[in-house]
């Protein structure tokens, strides 16, 4: 019996600003639509509301986008405030997984927070999920992490940690809110690949979104690349690409991830549970 290829992952982080476009419009359709045209096949998003307020129409954005597009979800809360009115769901803002593959096993964790004096205290996370893949499984995580750079570095030992323990192939992304220079970018470098790196692309800046001030006339373009997606050594990377569009305030990236057969082992089903929220 001849040895089946290995599978190739597209793979997409994206954060989509609860649906806000650099328009001043909120409009969740066109987020789907950018997924959708992307043939992204995992796909971590941040900055994703449930129930949260008006700026998103109390949408559950997880589910709306999971029937939308027909894929597995997870979803993790970083911010979860009681609702307004008793009876209603929480109000709840954090990160998402979207998988055309079955989602085995997700959690969500919350990194560690370091008070400052600057910088807003908002709570950051991480979710983690297992997916399979054919006889396969993959762990990926969705980071959006501290503008602070304290809690930045300890947020990349907490990441590091996490991948340690992984018994999977492990895909790190999500915006990192740091540019590439920055120290906990380069000791994500020590222990995965750049996918954008490696394809020598890392000039391929994700923020901001291009768009213009139509008062001044001055059209703005991406100064910076804050987003990342990095994968460990039994994987290879056939390309990379940035999307333009002004649907958010940051431009998704993508990459065609191959997988080796050989270095990987799927989860015993006793221990694995199907989370699809």
């Amino acid at each position: 019996m001849k040895n089946r290829k290995p599978p190739i992952v597209k793979v997409m982080s994206f954060n989509i600003a609860h649906g806000l476009g650099m328009d001043g419009i909120t409009d969740l359709e066109r987020t789907a639509t950018v997924i959708e045209d992307s043939c992204a096949t995992v796909i971590g998003l941040q900055e994703v509301d449930r129930f949260f307020g008006e700026r998103s129409q109390f949408m559950d954005q997880v589910e709306w986008l999971g029937n939308r597009l027909g894929m597995y979800t997870a979803y993790g809360a970083n911010l979860d405030y009681a609702p307004d009115r008793e009876g209603m769901p929480n109000q709840q803002y954090g990160n998402a997984i979207l998988s055309k593959y079955p989602i085995t096993y997700s959690k969500n964790h919350h990194m560690t927070p370091v008070k400052q004096w600057y910088g807003n205290d908002e709570q950051r996370g991480v979710l983690e999920a297992v997916i399979e893949i054919d006889d396969m499984a993959i762990n990926v995580f969705n980071a959006h992490l501290s503008l602070k750079d304290e809690e930045l570095k300890l947020s990349v030992d907490e990441i590091l940690s996490l991948t340690q323990k992984s018994k999977f192939p492990c895909i790190v992304m999500g915006d990192f809110n740091a540019p590439p220079f920055y120290s906990p970018i380069s000791k994500m470098n020590r222990h995965f690949t750049d996918a954008f790196l490696k394809m020598k692309r890392g000039d391929a800046y994700t923020y901001p979104a291009p768009h213009s001030y139509s008062s001044t006339g001055v059209d703005l373009k991406p100064v910076t690349r804050i987003d990342y997606i990095f994968f460990g050594p039994e994987m290879e990377v056939a390309q990379t690409a940035t999307i333009s569009t002004d649907i958010s305030d940051h431009l998704p990236i993508v990459a065609d991830l191959v997988l080796a057969r050989n270095k990987q082992a799927l989860r015993p089903k006793e221990k694995t549970s199907k989370a699809k929220a």
